[in-house]
């Protein structure tokens, strides 16, 4: 039975549930890419799907407003696959189990994923609709944005006609979203070489940590769990001697890392100077990190006596040295616009490999020779180690527009219905209107979205009242683009 048949709009929520019911994380969305393109064919719908698997279903224009310019609706298809440990949940094969509590929306021990669901949900409401006034749409859903924006980067912008275009990827209501920073992904890797060892098996693991969107929630002073695990491991080389076998934190770069874990082998009359460094270490970083990671924790558990391959000594040291010295967190805040983050990076991926540590950074800047900058300081870090370092994914920031008929026209609806200001902001997170921005000429943008909160997490929760006045403030706006 559908738990949100009887929630309004009925047709955003029927679509929302659909499509939580179908695998569509990153790089898996070839399923719900066609779901969709069965959805405008059972519509009679013209659509185009490419080869990325990206989709664009077209709708014609409503009674009188066959004159009125093209709109386009934007959002992407993919979600963010994180979960808490202890859940059994594959996301490649199973769907969501959803949560409706006080008015919220979320899935049991996982993501929701309405970051960017919820944008499907309005298209295919908004496309289905046969009582909404609207001028001809093309609803432009892409795949990959949570992996840097691939599906929109190769999305070809010559099967669009429309110059305005409303992106559905914000999640915070009363916000207009008119410019964010441009990124890039740093990919470093340290070459690594190992020796055969006898010891105590520990592990280390550092949880607990909120975690959270780098780029929505960089500025809150959220710990990165990989950063910590570098700070306790430089400790401890100071207090007994340990080889490293093992090391992995985080699964997306844009994710502020919530958990890593470390395989150590030691001595095992050192294994009480771990435990006794884990306790002051886990009081000191809940005393930096009070009011935002108040349960920070480090597990030590012993494990009995093994042989392993273990890093070289010389290797070990480079790999802290690395550790010690990868940016984290806000480099700089905008000179121009209060309170907007305009630098910063987060190494959301750590693997140790057999022969190679591998790291890969999420580096945002709405400013290029900044972003470009904070590449080449990893870079060189990277390089001084004795490894290698390459971008992927880079995407443009998406410049202010002075005259923006489009954002003025959205103003004022919003003012007419609620009898108060649209806030109208610039963002730190990327957003895929930067990369259509920069490739159609003329193109008026903006972003707008309901109440989405710690997105990228498994505590990710939507908000339903918020989800219903956004689509009310959305089909208003359609409904006024006449002109």
């Amino acid at each position: 039975m559908a738990i949100l048949e009887n929630f309004e709009p009925k047709n955003v929520f029927h679509y929302f549930e659909e499509i939580c019911g179908i695998p569509h994380g990153s790089g898996n969305t070839k399923q719900i890419s066609d779901y969709l393109v069965n959805f405008a064919k059972e519509h009679d719908l013209k659509y185009v799907q490419d080869d990325m698997n990206n989709v664009v279903i077209y709708k014609p224009a409503t009674p009188g407003y066959e004159n009125a310019p093209t709109v386009i609706l934007q959002g992407h298809m993919d979600m963010v696959c994180a979960k808490c440990p202890e859940i059994e949940h594959d996301f490649t094969k199973d769907g969501l189990k959803l949560v409706v509590k006080d008015g919220f929306l979320s899935a049991e021990g996982t993501t929701l994923g309405g970051d960017d669901g919820i944008a499907v949900a309005y298209g295919l409401a908004l496309l289905d609709s046969t009582d909404l006034p609207h001028p001809t749409l093309e609803v432009v859903f892409t795949v990959d944005e949570e992996t840097v924006l691939l599906g929109a980067d190769g999305f070809d912008c010559s099967l669009l006609k429309g110059r305005r275009m409303i992106n559905l990827d914000s999640e915070k209501e009363g916000c207009l979203w008119v410019s964010c920073a441009g990124g890039v992904a740093g990919n470093s890797y340290l070459p690594v070489r190992r020796v055969d060892a006898s010891g105590r098996k520990v592990n280390v693991k550092v949880c607990g940590l909120v975690g959270g969107h780098s780029g929505a929630e960089i500025h809150k002073n959220r710990a990165s769990a990989n950063i910590l695990m570098g700070q306790f491991l430089y400790e401890l080389s100071h207090v007994c001697g340990y080889a490293l076998k093992e090391l992995e934190g985080g699964q997306q770069d844009n994710v502020i890392t919530k958990e890593c874990e470390a395989v150590l082998l030691v001595l095992p009359e050192e294994i009480s100077q771990i435990t006794s460094l884990a306790k002051k270490m886990q009081k000191d970083f809940r005393a930096e990190y009070t009011g935002t990671d108040d349960t920070i924790t480090i597990q030590i558990t012993e494990e009995g006596d093994m042989d392993a391959q273990v890093l070289h000594p010389t290797s070990q040291e480079k790999v802290l040295f690395y550790l010690m010295n990868m940016p984290f967190g806000v480099k700089k805040m905008s000179g121009t616009i209060e309170n907007l983050v305009e630098t910063s990076c987060n190494p959301g991926i750590l693997k140790l490999y057999g022969d190679e540590l591998f790291v890969q950074t999420s580096i945002r800047s709405s400013v290029g020779t900044a972003k470009e900058a904070l590449s080449h300081k990893i870079q060189y870090l990277t390089e001084f180690l004795g490894g290698e370092y390459e971008t992927e994914g880079a995407y443009p920031a998406w410049e202010y527009r002075k005259a923006s008929p489009l954002r003025d026209k959205m103003v004022e609806i919003y003012k007419n219905m609620y009898g108060k200001d649209l806030e109208v902001v610039a963002i730190h997170a990327g957003l895929e209107c930067g990369i259509f921005y920069e490739r159609m000429e003329n193109l008026d943008c903006t972003s707008l979205g309901p109440d989405i909160l710690d997105i990228h997490t498994s505590k990710e929760r939507l908000d339903m009242a918020s989800v219903k006045r956004v689509w009310e403030y959305l089909t208003e706006v359609l409904k006024n683009l006449k002109d």
